[in-house]
């Protein structure tokens, strides 16, 4: 007989930067929490640069003096290069942040993710790894828990008032309820190694997240690690990546050598590790909650990774789920409807990024045009770049449309409605930190 737990308040499915957020704040908040995660910390993952405004997020779980206590780089600045290998003015942070947040980090995943799951577990949540979330169990309309199985084979159930979502893109909520909307026309790929010894820029910019162009708007990442590491990935159309060969190195060798900067810079480096692939990675999904259930970080969306917004939105979207599940279960009301601005808010924020992700991949925009025609705007443009993404940015986005088309805001994302049915939920006893709200 499969085994059943009932003794958890929320169980979070995957222990990444979302679920790993979400788990910390609500067992603060005095909450039983079980983080079910598929993998045995530290994990390998791509996404090293962190945006500033994952400062506050950070600071909130208590980690801001574990990470200036790292080694990870600092980074001040986000520069881009020009196809010919022209350098931009970088837009430091402190310019327009007058914050210690305009200090960030470039992280390696693995120690950064690790770091964010222990911080769950010395909350008090529950963790257990190697175990992978099956499928979710639904009782009269709400989900009421999950199936996992151990990596040994033993299977369990777990049954909670709450479900979170946190399985990355594995997504496995959307995916076995087909609500996964990929955004076609960011359907591009990614390639990407890592070399030792390669050029760091000096001063301040060492740290600096470096975005240079290819041509018909593909472009490149270069990111500063620890340890004389250089994260360096390519971005464009499959069509363009792919028009002669689909051997990865030979590929991502062709395109090192046709930007002079990213050229310079990896020549003196050796490469660690075989070229990595991935694609049709721009999607969200049709619902970003059910009664009984919450999407978070890329089990609910992800966008291009052109300014580095990946990990932000997750550690966002972690926090604003816990925020709005604790009022959910101090209420005994864990509806869809009660998630309502969960989904309203952080649509609104992934919509600013995604008009600009868009902007840029239009052929007809750049940000020196941009700011040629309205250099009062330069701070609203570099408040998206940054991460403070939940604000308006009507004027800034009218702006672009005076040199580039944008997309309407996608109307899916928003809580599954109907769905009535109120399980029991039991209290929290006793906290053991501050009360989320």
């Amino acid at each position: 007989m499969t085994e059943t737990v009932r003794d958890y308040d929320v169980v979070v499915a995957g222990g990444g930067p979302a679920g790993a957020t979400t788990a910390a704040l609500l067992a603060q908040a005095g909450w039983k929490v079980l983080v079910l995660e598929k993998e045995r910390f530290p994990r390998y993952s791509v996404g090293e640069s962190l945006m500033p405004y994952c400062y506050f997020t950070l600071e909130r779980l208590g980690l801001i003096e574990q990470l200036k206590k790292s080694a990870f780089p600092r980074k001040y600045s986000v520069q881009f290069v020009s196809t010919g290998g022209r350098v931009s003015q970088p837009f430091y942070f402190f310019q327009h942040l007058d914050h210690e947040a305009s200090t960030t980090w470039q992280v390696l995943r693995s120690e950064f993710d690790s770091l964010l799951l222990d911080n769950a577990r010395a909350k008090g949540a529950t963790v257990r790894e190697e175990v992978s979330v099956t499928r979710l169990i639904r009782e009269a309309g709400s989900v009421t828990g999950v199936e996992a199985v151990t990596r040994a084979g033993d299977s369990f159930r777990v049954l909670a008032p709450m479900t979170v979502d946190a399985t990355g893109r594995a997504a496995v909520s959307a995916a076995s309820n087909r609500w996964r909307i990929r955004d076609r026309a960011l359907n591009r790929a990614a390639l990407w190694t890592y070399y030792r010894g390669a050029l760091r820029d000096p001063g301040l910019d060492e740290g600096a997240t470096t975005i240079a162009y290819l041509p018909e708007k593909g472009w490149f990442w270069y990111i500063p690690l620890p340890e004389d590491q250089v994260s360096v990935g390519v971005v464009a159309h499959k069509s363009y990546l792919f028009r002669d060969t689909r051997d990865l190195q030979t590929v991502f060798d062709r395109e090192t050598r046709c930007n002079p900067w990213i050229r310079k810079h990896v020549a003196p480096g050796r490469q660690e590790g075989p070229v990595r692939l991935t694609g049709d990675y721009s999607y969200r999904s049709r619902y970003c909650a059910a009664s009984g259930l919450v999407l978070v970080g890329d089990a609910f969306a992800f966008l291009d990774p052109i300014f580095s917004s990946g990990v932000f939105l997750a550690l966002k979207s972690g926090e604003m789920a816990a925020d709005a599940i604790d009022g959910a279960l101090k209420a005994g009301d864990v509806g869809a409807d009660r998630f309502a601005r969960y989904g309203r808010d952080l649509t609104r924020g992934i919509e600013a990024m995604r008009r600009l992700v868009y902007a840029f991949y239009d052929q007809e925009f750049s940000f020196r045009r941009l700011l040629k025609r309205h250099m009062d705007l330069r701070g609203d443009l570099t408040d998206c770049l940054i991460g403070h993404l939940f604000r308006e940015f009507d004027d800034l986005f009218g702006a672009i449309e005076e040199l580039v088309e944008l997309p309407p805001p996608l109307k899916h994302g928003h809580p599954l409605a109907g769905e009535g049915f109120r399980p029991p939920v039991r209290r929290a006893a006793t906290a053991t930190g501050p009360a989320i709200g």
